[in-house]
């Protein structure tokens, strides 16, 4: 198996699994992760300069269907038990480290995992260089002059916007029926997304509008994989050393260019029975997934607002106490999908989203983030964010959604999903 190589589902018989080499050591300098990032097989998750970006694929999964996250964790666990790694620092990140992407649906459900040949991390005042290689190969430590800069990456020419699957007219129209649906009493809520096309004049560098949007959003989780981009608000789950967190967000308000309008805003947003309702069922959502994998969960009374520089969320912060031997990615898979990206109950809401949607999802709105030997890990919520066309570099989707409950209004949720598209458009124009 060569570095490269990527492995397939069904190619995933016990004897082939390949045994990797990993080293990590501390660098005596601060870097700027995301600066260091080629143009090709790039990886990354950065929040405030913090973080994790890796180069090029020593390993990487392909994975696809109903059964995508466990056999991801089976392979994950394989390789894992099977490393030989020498890690001079030992903290969550370091060592052996997987990014992952999972898509939304079962179906196709195209997912993956990659291990890079390079790893730079960055936590507090450390920051260190992993290398990772195929046995019989060894790592190749580089220098950090050898990696690229900023000033390498081109701004997007001549970027133009259409509708994906649906006008917003359609859209909002879609919104309508799910409405009737919930008043019915068909279900609670639904989470409804739609699509919009980016077409520039020579294929972009997604490190321009990755940049861009860290820059502009640092209280989001900037992450990189596979040609998925962007920026999230949300943390599906962290595990750190038996410490399970977990950001719920759902219920949003656009803001205004007026501070003091704002906390107006803001105000109103938090006393919002519609926003409430929404929010209520994504946190109970995420506290159930969670109940059997920890010995307490912490569930904050009341949510509080989160301020954004284009909407403000209700959002709330659980923590609890892992009391099995979950995994990061593991309890990512128990979460997925909450009803924040999909609504309640579940079955019927996935139903009504493939029915009123006319679009794949792909991994929009399916985790993302990374993984590590211990089982440390981070896993956001894949939102605000943007897919590169792998046959055409020049095109991108951009993906948005809005939570629809009894009292949702078409209109403004169609405004909202507008304001939830600026910031990749933002990048992409900038």
């Amino acid at each position: 198996m060569t570095e490269s190589s990527a492995i397939h589902d069904d190619d995933l018989a016990p004897g082939s699994t390949p045994r990797l080499v990993v080293r990590t050591t501390e660098l005596g300098r601060e870097v700027d992760l995301l600066a260091t990032l080629p143009p090709t097989e790039a990886t990354a998750w950065v929040r405030r300069g913090e973080g994790l970006v890796g180069h090029g694929e020593a390993v990487r999964l392909d994975v696809a269907g109903p059964d995508r996250f466990a056999t991801a964790v089976r392979w994950w666990s394989r390789l894992s038990a099977s490393a030989a790694v020498r890690d001079e620092i030992g903290e969550p990140g370091t060592g052996l480290v997987a990014f992952g992407s999972f898509a939304f649906a079962d179906e196709p459900g195209h997912s993956t995992l990659i291990v890079p040949r390079i790893v730079l991390g960055r936590r507090g005042d450390r920051t260190w260089l992993t290398t990772i290689a195929v046995e019989p190969a060894l790592p190749v430590v580089p220098s950090i002059a050898s990696f690229p800069t900023s000033s390498q990456v081109g701004r997007p020419e001549g970027v133009v916007f259409a509708d994906g699957a649906l006008t917003g007219a359609q859209w909002a129209a879609a919104v309508a029926d799910a409405v009737r649906r919930i008043g019915a009493g068909e279900l609670d809520k639904v989470v409804l997304a739609r699509d919009l096309l980016a077409i520039a004049e020579k294929p972009i560098d997604f490190r321009w509008p990755l940049t861009r949007i860290a820059q502009d959003y640092p209280a989001c989780w900037t992450y990189a994989v596979q040609g998925l981009i962007g920026a999230t608000p949300e943390m599906l789950v962290r595990l750190e050393n038996g410490l399970v967190t977990s950001r719920v967000l759902a219920g949003t308000i656009r803001r205004s260019n007026d501070d003091a309008h704002d906390l107006a805003l803001a105000a109103s947003l938090a006393r919002s029975s519609k926003d409430l309702e929404e929010h209520e069922y994504a946190v109970r959502s995420v506290a159930d997934a969670l109940a059997p994998h920890c010995s307490s969960v912490n569930v904050p009374e009341s949510p509080f607002v989160l301020h954004l520089p284009n909407v403000m969320h209700l959002a709330t912060d659980l923590a609890g106490v892992l009391a099995d031997d979950s995994t990061a990615l593991e309890l990512a898979a128990a979460l997925h999908p909450s009803a924040a990206v999909c609504g309640t109950p579940t079955p019927v809401a996935l139903e009504l989203i493939a029915e009123l949607e006319h679009m794949d999802r792909g991994r929009y709105a399916g985790p993302v983030g990374w993984v590590d030997a211990a089982g440390n890990g981070e896993w956001g919520i894949a939102l605000r964010c943007a897919q590169i066309d792998p046959d055409d570099s020049r095109r991108l989707r951009l993906f948005a959604g809005c939570g629809i409950v009894a009292d949702s209004v078409p209109e403004a949720e169609l405004a909202e999903a507008q304001a939830k598209l600026v910031p990749v458009r933002d990048a992409l124009g900038t």
